[in-house]
């Protein structure tokens, strides 16, 4: 699919619905394909995937052709529906780039003329006009090159016809797929967010408004929000840190590479904090199922979004999906450490 705004989940939902409706039209040929089409629209509509909306519209109606051709916009949207052809000038042996622009039912009535002509063309005196395969000329001559030419022409209607139909059907069928896992993966994350949000809405209840705060950040259109939604993971985490292992002066030893490193606990070493905590934890069986016994792994994930919360402070996120990222990932973190809360210290 071409380059789309995010859909509404309402939309999405509707979107497959139609898309598997859809797909068995095509497949068990229940509907014209220009019906099909109109349908395909549609869901392209309610994905706003704009191209492939009014490519369904021109594959139903026809590509609008000027005096001069075909605009440059039409001209694009063909050759993304794959209606672009070459052919050879026999004289100087150029090759020229044209696209068909017929819809799909002026190819499909064409076909039935051609079979009508085909039909007729078995009269030795009657031949098919050359202009228009639904009108007959009487021709004193055999019938073998009209017949030839007409089955010819049969034959490219029929594959530009088998092309519209795959084209149609890879767009349905990739957009159902797609559909059917996200939704997949949605429920999955609303199982975990359930669980997740419980568990910081009693143990961090000063982050229930950051959280709120920041999905409204990601819903934005503004990289600044974004940004803003980055920075507030590192707000969670700093939340985190002070109810999991409270600042302390006191710093602790740890080895590292084979020696042993002093670890900060101060206030603003939340991250040390979080690790210290986890390290805490490592003997109990709740941890061992969560993260098992690879702190270090852990330690880099955390580091990972300490790294990312910075970027967010300093310079602007400029790709919603980056966003997107280290907030779920910070969101997913939070919840497994929580957990080791849920089970040592309830």
């Amino acid at each position: 699919m071409s380059e789309q705004i995010p859909p509404n989940r309402q939309a999405q939902a509707e979107a497959l619905i139609l898309s598997e409706e859809t797909l068995r039209n095509i497949e068990l040929s229940e509907i014209p394909l220009t019906q099909i089409a109109l349908k395909a629209s549609r869901i392209a509509r309610l994905l706003n995937d704009l191209d492939i909306m009014s490519i369904m519209r021109n594959e139903a109606g026809g590509y609008l052709q000027t005096p001069t051709g075909l605009p440059p916009e039409t001209w694009r949207l063909a050759g993304l529906a794959g209606r672009h052809f070459q052919i050879q000038d026999p004289t100087n042996k150029k090759v020229d780039t044209r696209a068909y622009t017929e819809s799909i039912a002026q190819m499909e009535e064409y076909l039935k003329a051609i079979q009508a002509g085909l039909d007729t063309s078995r009269d030795p005196d009657i031949a098919v006009s050359s202009s228009n395969p639904s009108q007959y000329v009487f021709s004193p001559m055999g019938n073998a090159l009209e017949r030839n030419r007409l089955i010819l022409s049969s034959a490219t209607t029929a594959e530009r016809l088998a092309s519209r139909r795959a084209y149609i059907h890879g767009f349905v069928s990739q957009t159902y797929y797609e559909l059917k896992y996200s939704s997949i993966a949605d429920d999955i994350f609303v199982r975990v967010s359930r669980r997740v949000d419980n568990v910081i809405g009693s143990r961090i209840p000063n982050s229930t408004h950051r959280l709120s705060s920041l999905y409204e950040n990601l819903r934005s259109n503004n990289p600044e929000d974004w940004s803003n939604a980055v920075h507030s993971c590192r707000r969670v985490l700093e939340d985190l840190a002070d109810v999991v292992f409270p600042a302390s002066q006191e710093p602790r030893t740890r080895l590292v590479d084979g020696k042993m490193k002093t670890i900060q606990l101060g206030q603003s070493h939340y991250i040390n904090r979080i690790l210290a905590f986890v390290n805490d934890c490592s003997e109990s069986e709740r941890f061992g199922e969560l993260v098992g016994s690879h702190i270090e792994y852990l330690a880099d994930r955390l580091n990972s979004v300490y790294k990312a919360t910075n970027k967010g402070t300093h310079t602007t996120i400029t790709r919603q999906e980056e966003a997107d990222r280290y907030v779920i990932f910070t969101y997913l973190l939070v919840g497994d450490i929580l957990s080791l809360i849920k089970s040592d210290m309830s």
